[in-house]
């Protein structure tokens, strides 16, 4: 149900986002190819846009009135993605005060939190297994086994192995490559975020997993991508971990990604491994100092 729910909602936003004044709207099935959806799917737009007055649904005639106003639109954390759903009621579970090595995650109960079968939830926690943090027992149950000081520094290893190489392959991109347009608009919005740190310094983690991915996918190497959708959640999740001091944490950490950037941009591997290397070691210290008291043994520094 959870699954439908959130695909209808991300459908409808972007037929609304669509949508221009006075034209008319093609038919369900029409609608339905365009969005990759069902009729049935299609339908509930349609007739969620008519009860919000958006548009006029005479029989076959279906009129667009006036242009949607975001009061319109589905909120973002309503049309996330399952994965995205089921990572974030995980992550919140494994990284309260409250999680202590041995703590029982049961999946039928994660299920129901969520309202999907336990099916999506099961292959979750097995992907997510892979690397230790938690543990298979039987009757559907999961134990945790702790985020450790020594847990952390396994996997900045590992990160910093795969980013130094996926930033060195980054530089080698031809100037024709879309990824460069994504970086540039990627730089846009870390210096509208720096404009009003104050006011938005929580939406780091965001901006910070959609810059690293896009540098990894520069890699073209399938492990690297494929461990290091695992590996993001950690580092996503980390800067929220640890409330104290977040506001000055994240500032540097944008002034970091700009440098990093400029790097990137100036095509020069000498300074984009300089500048890769001074901002991991800066997120590995910032990983180590944000593990919860509760969940293992924190190391006092990132040596």
């Amino acid at each position: 149900m959870a699954r439908q729910n959130t695909l209808f909602k991300e459908a409808y936003n972007r037929y609304v986002a669509r949508l221009k004044l006075d034209t008319e709207l093609p038919s369900e099935p029409e609608i339905a190819a365009e969005l990759g959806v069902s009729r049935s799917t299609a339908r509930a737009i349609l007739m969620r846009l008519s009860d919000a007055g958006i548009i006029l649904w005479n029989k076959r005639q279906k009129t667009v009135l006036r242009l949607p106003t975001q009061a319109d639109f589905f909120p973002k954390e309503e049309t996330d993605s399952l994965h995205n759903i089921i990572e974030r009621s995980f992550m919140t579970r494994i990284m309260s005060d409250e999680a202590q090595p041995g703590m029982q995650i049961n999946e039928l109960e994660l299920a129901r939190e969520i309202g999907t079968g336990t099916s999506v939830v099961r292959e979750f926690l097995i992907r997510f297994s892979r690397f230790g943090l938690i543990e298979k027992r039987p009757n559907s149950h999961w134990i945790l086994k702790g985020f450790t000081s020594e847990f952390a520094l396994e996997l900045a290893d590992v990160r910093e192995m795969f980013e130094l190489h996926s930033a060195a392959e980054f530089g080698r991109l031809p100037a024709t490559h879309r990824a460069w347009e994504d970086l540039k608009a990627i730089e846009q919005e870390h210096h509208a975020l720096l404009k009003d740190i104050d006011a938005h310094y929580r939406d780091f983690s965001r901006l910070d997993e959609k810059f690293h991915l896009l540098i990894h996918r520069a890699s073209k190497n399938r492990f690297i991508t494929e461990f290091y959708d695992v590996i993001a959640i950690i580092f996503h999740y980390h800067y929220q971990w640890n409330k104290a001091f977040a506001r000055e944490r994240n500032a540097r950490a944008v002034a970091e990604h700009l440098d990093y950037i400029e790097a990137l941009q100036s095509r020069d591997q000498q300074r984009i491994d300089a500048a890769c290397r001074r901002h991991l070691a800066s997120a590995r210290q910032t990983l180590l100092q944000s593990i919860p008291q509760g969940a293992g043994e924190i190391a006092g520094s990132a040596a």
